[in-house]
């Protein structure tokens, strides 16, 4: 577990891939030339499940919008039962190689309660030579009963210089800003140095920094149209965890305290702090815990933001 964007996956894609490799090396990592490695690489092997929402197996294919075309479905964000159920026929036959078998989880988060009591009970009476490896950033929203029957390895971010300077090298400008905006996760600041979030950052900054003179109705439309023209999965909730970010750096603000995120919109968040009071923005901030739980069902992206947008301009 750790936070977003910094390498988790692929970090328990190569545990996994040791684990399934038949000549590992020295250190104990995948050798990359057994038969088992060349099925890894192809991404086909026979003793290793992942199981993702479908809006992020899809990548970049787009979220069809309220009220499209009729035969359209969006893709989940939730790892759903059914794809628990799948695994069945996978936990109780014997392995190909006659070695371990892996099934990743990624995000668990994703997982929601009947999701979560559906694998209970794999996790609580394990198949012998089975792993199980759940990989999230939101460890708290996962069932205590899930979190406590499995180990918990925290992956920190790396060195704030390394990762400047691992940006530096992969073409990013401004390195030390973006890594900032990601809250020290390189992976993500490599995505926002490229540009690919920018126009929806910008167009929440640009809304958000209005305060007392936010049009709430109008913000929403703007960002509804952003959100819905996106072809990056869960638009919905990308936002949302900007506007965290950015609350939380203004309730720093509120208390005299230097941003944590937004570095360049310092003295803009120090002017909206002397019109709000940290006990407000405490209780917005708890506001928007909720919110994010709504971002994981389908919902109205208009009628979301016109309610954030009208509660945020209360806090001014």
């Amino acid at each position: 577990m750790g936070q977003r964007g910094i390498g988790k996956f692929d970090l328990a894609r190569a545990f996994a891939a040791s684990l399934l490799c038949e000549q590992p090396g020295d250190a104990g990592s995948a050798c990359g030339l057994c038969l088992a490695c060349g099925w890894l690489s192809q991404g086909n092997h026979p003793d290793l499940r992942l199981l993702q929402p479908s809006a992020l197996a899809d990548g970049d294919v787009a979220d069809v919008e309220d009220g499209g075309e009729a035969g359209k479905k969006k893709a989940s964000q939730q790892i759903t039962i059914d794809q628990v159920r799948a695994l069945d026929e996978f936990l109780h036959v014997g392995t190909h190689r006659h070695g371990r078998r892996v099934v990743l989880l990624n995000p668990a988060e994703a997982m929601n309660r009947a999701t979560a009591n559906a694998i209970l009970k794999s996790l609580e009476e394990p198949i012998a030579g089975t792993l199980f490896i759940l990989i999230s950033s939101e460890p708290y929203r996962l069932l205590p009963t899930i979190r406590s029957r499995c180990q918990s390895i925290t992956v920190r971010p790396p060195a704030r210089v390394d990762a400047v300077e691992w940006l530096h090298h992969a073409g990013v400008s401004d390195g030390e800003q973006w890594l900032a905006l990601a809250g020290g996760s390189p992976l993500l600041a490599l995505e926002l140095g490229g540009k690919t979030e920018q126009a929806l950052l910008d167009a929440l900054i640009a809304e958000v920094s209005r305060g007392s003179q936010l049009e709430a109705l109008a913000a929403a439309a703007v960002l509804d149209r952003i959100v819905k023209a996106e072809k990056r999965p869960a638009p919905l909730k990308r936002t949302l965890d900007w506007a965290q970010k950015w609350l939380f750096d203004l309730t720093l603000a509120s208390e005299g305290l230097p941003p944590r995120y937004f570095l360049a919109q310092a003295a803009l968040l120090r002017r909206l702090a002397q019109t709000t009071d940290t006990r407000k923005l405490l209780a917005f901030n708890r506001k928007t815990i909720q919110y994010k739980a709504q971002c994981e069902q389908p919902v109205n992206s208009r009628l979301f933001f016109e309610e954030f947008f009208l509660n945020y301009a209360k806090l001014f």
